[in-house]
């Protein structure tokens, strides 16, 4: 029991020093260093503003995440995943496909959730399934994305089938080509020590909240890290760049993917970030960007880096990478 006080006083610690050095930095806290040129004091409140924008855009979904997170690792058993979950593949892929109706989740907010049913005993493929359809084909985002696109309705259904499609796409190659389970072993070891300990000791409200607060601190140190990073980069780096690059089908669709990645946005958001960009790039590229951001951005490779292993994390994002590009590409859009 000390132990473990001691290990969550360390960790919860450590995340908020690394969280108060990121706001010293973000918020001008090293600003007179550059005094010398007044240009970087206002960069860097342009970095101070879009860090706390992504912050606090993403805080309250991954609030969300992790009190989910806490609720199945306390009240669901193994053998209610296993029960719940098809054993067929034909059936278990289009059934997590779908399951983004029932809980509309974030990118940020689904990998705690994710985290639970693997260990609970969901097959991996199909937990990943989920994790990369979940944020973008739930009524939340696609509402969002008619409201951003109303000049461009197709966009909506164009959104959702390029998700399914490479969602189950890419769950069919992890049910073929991964064989082991790829959660850290660290992580493992440490959710079963919790399960173990915590719910004979405590009541299970209790328990669902000690978990939640543990995945937070364990989660929140890579989100507030990929936020400030990609503040960084979105001020230092010129949009009209951005756009000369673009300028073939292909780098097109590599720049807007890439500026997903960079960008780090909430699926709930992403779309009216994406409609601005609908006089500088084609419709396709402009879908490459809405469908890649939510399966695979900066902050969350880093949170999916914290639970998984990191051959696994860069064996997603070259699939998801791979099969995104062909598909919106090949996709003919008005």
């Amino acid at each position: 029991m000390v132990y473990r006080l001691r290990a969550l006083l360390l960790e919860s610690g450590g995340a908020l020093l690394i969280g108060l050095a990121m706001v010293l930095v973000a918020t001008g806290g090293l600003t007179p260093l550059l005094s010398w040129r007044m240009s970087w004091a206002g960069a860097w409140l342009d970095v101070k503003t879009l860090f706390v924008s992504i912050v606090l855009e993403a805080i309250p979904f991954v609030l969300l995440g992790v009190f989910f997170s806490g609720l199945i690792q306390t009240f669901v058993t193994e053998d209610q995943v296993r029960r719940w979950t098809p054993k067929l593949p034909v059936v278990a892929i289009p059934f997590a496909s779908l399951l983004g109706f029932l809980f509309p989740l974030c990118e940020c907010a689904i990998i705690p959730v994710i985290r639970r049913l693997i260990q609970k005993g969901m097959p991996v493929y199909v937990g990943i399934v989920f994790l990369l359809a979940g944020p973008i084909v739930n009524p939340v985002v696609l509402t969002a994305t008619y409201t951003a696109f109303q000049r461009q309705p197709e966009m909506v259904f164009y959104r959702a089938g390029v998700a399914l499609l490479v969602a189950m796409l890419a769950g069919l190659i992890m049910w073929l080509f991964v064989r082991r389970n790829p959660l850290k072993i660290g992580v493992e070891r440490k959710t079963r020590h919790e399960m173990s300990h915590q719910v004979r000791q405590a009541k299970k409200w209790g328990a669902t909240l000690t978990h939640a607060v543990d995945e937070f601190f364990d989660m929140g140190k890579y989100l507030l890290f990929g936020a400030l990073v990609s503040s960084v980069i979105q001020t230092f780096v010129a949009r009209e760049t951005l756009v000369e690059i673009g300028q073939t089908p292909l780098s097109s669709h590599l720049v807007m993917m890439g500026l997903a990645y960079v960008f780090s946005l909430c699926s709930e958001a992403d779309a009216f970030i994406a409609a601005s960009f609908m006089g500088s790039f084609q419709p396709g590229a402009l879908l490459s960007f809405l469908v890649f951001g939510p399966m695979i951005d900066f902050k969350n490779t880093l949170m999916l880096m914290s639970v998984f292993t990191f051959r696994f994390v860069v064996l997603l994002v070259a699939v998801v990478s791979v099969l995104v590009l062909a598909a919106t590409m090949w996709i003919p859009i008005g």
